[in-house]
């Protein structure tokens, strides 16, 4: 897998050292333990704003973590779009089907440690059902499901317990959701 800023050592241990310091200068906790297995999604939920993505990637560094995020394809056009790619970005083009589930489970089957965060609202807007590719591509992949938060009202984020999805996708997501229906997002309101 490409290059990413969380395996540039010098800037590694840089941002590793300024996360943690600006969550807990902000109040934030971790919870949870790292996801053991090589291979996974997390899911990245409740998803209500831009500071989703900050303290995302403040917590994987505090995780020690390498992750891949997924984020529409227009957050990588012009100069920031490289940084974005470093960042561990992966461009998605949702005006159009791309055959992108299968993407992702032909990346996982190419490498043998893959983490990538999806936010399965899609946006961070308020949405009536969650989009279903985060658990098509863990499932086709044969891998599990990390259920990772970020909770305002808590201030916490981390990781619950690891999810093996069963091909039954009504009820798979039922149990997952339950997880999260008391976590609240930055916007609680668009939080389905």
């Amino acid at each position: 897998m490409r290059h990413t800023i969380f395996d540039t050592p010098v800037v590694n241990s840089c941002f590793r050292l300024l996360s943690r310091l600006g969550l807990k200068l902000f109040g934030w906790k971790l919870e949870g333990q790292r996801p053991a297995a090589r291979k996974y999604v997390i899911i990245a939920a409740p998803h209500t704003s831009n500071w989703d993505f900050v303290l995302t990637i403040a917590f994987a560094f505090c995780f020690r973590m390498k992750v891949f995020w997924m984020g529409k394809s227009s957050l990588f056009k012009g100069p920031l779009g490289g940084i974005m790619k470093w960042l561990g970005g992966v461009p998605v083009d949702r005006s159009k089907a791309n055959g992108l589930v299968q993407q992702m489970v032909d990346t996982f089957h190419n490498y043998s440690d893959f983490a990538i965060a999806i936010p399965p609202e899609g946006t961070r807007s308020k949405v009536r059902q969650w989009k279903s590719g985060f658990y098509h591509v863990a499932h086709g992949a044969g891998v599990p499901i990390a259920l990772g938060f970020l909770d305002f009202k808590k201030k916490v984020g981390g990781f619950g317990p690891m999810f093996f999805t069963t091909g039954n996708y009504e009820s798979d997501l039922e149990k997952i959701q339950e997880f999260y229906q008391h976590m609240t997002g930055k916007n609680p309101k668009q939080f389905t």
